[in-house]
């Protein structure tokens, strides 16, 4: 992946955390296109099947997780699993295991962190996505 190219996937990822954070959702016009240019990215570096099947398969286990706990999980989180699939895919099984498992537990830590500051543990879940994908595919990368 080129400078511009992970420049421009960690400005995404970092507008889609400073939103989740802030208004508590994921819009539709950050999760869609983002997903929509990493495919086509992945297609055009020959990675287009591995990031496809990232994106299926993490977009189907947040899908079931949302469709039994709809509060626990939103619908925008489903989405970004499309995007966060497709990249952390794109550079393999390992890497896309590693975001998938690191980014439940980064929710749980923040969550548990949450509620003994301030009784409250309801937290965003996009940012961990974004964080454990950030972290897996740069330890690829690097």
């Amino acid at each position: 992946m080129g400078a511009a190219a992970c420049a421009a996937v960690l400005v995404w990822l970092a507008a889609l955390c400073v939103f989740d954070i802030t208004e508590r959702r994921l819009p539709n016009w950050l999760t869609v296109p983002g997903a929509t240019v990493i495919l086509v990215g992945a297609a055009v570096a020959g990675h287009g099947v591995p990031a496809a099947l990232g994106a299926v398969a993490l977009f189907a286990i947040y899908l079931v997780v949302h469709l039994l706990a709809p509060t626990a999980m939103g619908a925008g989180d489903v989405k970004l699993a499309v995007g966060v699939g497709a990249l952390t895919g794109a550079f393999g099984v390992d890497v896309w295991t590693l975001a998938a498992l690191a980014a439940p537990l980064l929710t749980a830590g923040w969550a548990l962190v949450a509620a003994l500051r301030r009784g409250d543990s309801a937290v965003p879940h996009g940012p961990s996505m974004c964080l454990a994908a950030t972290a897996a595919v740069s330890l690829a990368v690097l």
